[in-house]
């Protein structure tokens, strides 16, 4: 039976059966300590899972566990080729889990289960084979030097890392942080998300089915004061990785300083411009496309086009164009394979999703659709797409993120001011340009400071391409060759002959 075969009341029998692990996965084995906090499905409201609550002392195992397989055992120390058969191992053990993890992503986090299954999983899948695959395919390097010496340049492990990550995509952003940690020989201690700790707690269990030695791969559950606290300054953390916000991401900056000045990666938040010039080969794709990427995973994604900059020659075309996608969104139960956008993550974030959106409107923002609750009765926190123009440069719904389904348009006269529109902000994570000249398009890539800019599209991409941003959406990058000199530490040899 395929994806497209399973219906709504499949997918609820299947829930009903579902394997939800509630421990923390230490060591190669569960660990039930520390308390216990409830997950709840923003689907219904309802309660999905008591899970174990890490408290330092549960970090402080983990992180000794990753620290003795980091030293002691046979994975930093396996040839890449046998690091790399087990990765791929892992890859076609979470593809036959695919169904499984779908349904656990779409529970926890309300992403419709469509998207949960075809784009989630499939983006995890893809990751640990590509990085499987990549793991005996890197060199070193012999520089050229002196006649009677011989220089080597060598990439090792760094050693433990520590890898948090955030709700809105549980699964693909621990992949993208943990398969290249692993393919370098690295140990990890992975902290999700406490709104979306049950996939993770899961795939670690199928990670020690593929093969993965004790303490190689650790899952703990918690929130970020207490256990990513501990996990940030703790003194044999050598790498730390996260997603998240730049507030939380400022902490473990401190974290690292505090502690042994481990190496801190970050990937934080965004405000991505998509400008529309009166020359895009496509108004009605580009239109599409901005309420695609605004409405996509319910709007909680980093790189969003939460700015539309349009021109205002074409600005109430395609603004209105915007609008009827809108309004035609079917919102609806994750469950449901035919929704295309499903339940914001929580009553908390509902409601401060819903404060930008009423400050907006008494800044002089007019909404043009969407800004209420909708499905009110099933007990989830589901928001209509939403979508405001007259948005002014100096607004909150201009500069700062949101991180939900609320488009802010904002109009332009020139290219120039195009341009300073969109780097108005404290990020530089993404950016979108639509335009048929190609002088235009290079052009205004160079002048965007952002970490990727996408022309014509939005979202596109693969592995073989880095994912990072600039200013304050952080440093370093995910996916790629590249993420592993996040990994990495460069060891010179000198050899006098």
């Amino acid at each position: 039976m395929t994806r497209d075969d399973i219906t709504r009341d499949d997918w609820l029998r299947r829930a009903k059966t579902l394997p939800l692990p509630a421990t923390h996965f230490i060591d190669g084995a569960a660990h039930d300590g520390g308390g216990a906090f409830t997950v709840v499905s923003p689907r219904d409201g309802q309660a999905l899972a008591e899970v174990a609550d890490a408290g330092t002392a549960e970090v402080g195992l983990a992180v000794a566990a990753a620290r003795r397989a980091f030293d002691h055992g046979p994975w930093p120390r396996l040839a890449p080729a046998e690091r790399g058969r087990a990765l791929t191992r892992l890859a076609g053990l979470l593809d036959a889990h695919r169904a499984e993890l779908a349904l656990t992503v779409s529970l926890e986090m309300g992403k419709p289960i469509t998207d949960a299954h075809d784009i989630e999983l499939r983006a995890l899948v893809n990751t640990f084979r590509w990085y499987g695959q990549l793991a005996d395919k890197l060199t070193d390097a012999s520089p050229h030097t002196a006649p009677d010496a011989l220089a080597l340049v060598t990439r090792e492990p760094a050693g433990v890392v520590g890898a948090v990550v955030p709700w809105n995509f549980p699964l693909t952003l621990a992949g993208w942080k943990v398969a290249p940690a692993l393919a370098a020989g690295c140990t990890v201690v992975l902290k999700p998300s406490e709104s979306s700790p049950l996939s993770a707690l899961r795939l670690a269990r199928i990670a020690a089915e593929a093969g993965l030695p004790p303490g190689v791969l650790n899952v703990v559950a918690g929130d970020g004061p207490t256990a990513g606290r501990a996990l940030g300054l703790h003194p044999d953390v050598d790498v730390l990785a996260f997603t998240g916000s730049t507030a939380v991401g400022r902490h473990y900056l401190r974290y690292a300083a505090d502690s042994n000045l481990k190496r801190v990666w970050l990937e934080l938040g965004g405000k991505s411009p998509n400008i529309v010039l009166p020359d895009a080969p496509d108004l009605d794709r580009a239109a599409a496309t901005a309420a695609w990427g605004i409405f996509f995973n319910q709007g909680e994604m980093c790189t969003a086009p939460s700015r539309l900059l349009v021109h205002s020659s074409v600005a109430e075309r395609v603004t209105e164009a915007v609008v009827d996608r809108a309004r035609a969104l079917r919102v609806g139960d994750p469950l449901d394979p035919d929704t295309e956008m499903g339940a914001l993550v929580g009553r908390v974030h509902l409601d401060r999703v819903l404060g930008h959106v009423r400050a907006g409107v008494e800044a002089g923002a007019r909404l043009r659709t969407g800004g209420e609750c909708t499905l009110t009765g099933t007990g989830g926190t589901y928001l209509e797409p939403t979508v405001l123009d007259r948005v002014t440069p100096d607004s909150r719904l201009a500069r700062e993120e949101i991180f939900g389904p609320v488009l802010s348009v904002l109009t332009f006269d020139d290219l120039d001011e195009a341009v300073r529109l969109a780097n108005a902000t404290e990020y530089g994570l993404a950016a979108g340009l639509w335009t048929s000249d190609l002088t235009t398009a290079h052009r205004v890539s160079r002048a965007l400071k952002a970490g990727t800019v996408w022309v014509n599209c939005y979202e596109e991409g693969d592995l073989t391409v880095p994912f990072g941003g600039v200013k304050q959406s952080g440093n370093g990058r995910d996916k790629s060759v590249h993420a592993l000199e996040k990994y990495t530490e460069l060891k010179t040899t000198w050899i006098q002959l």
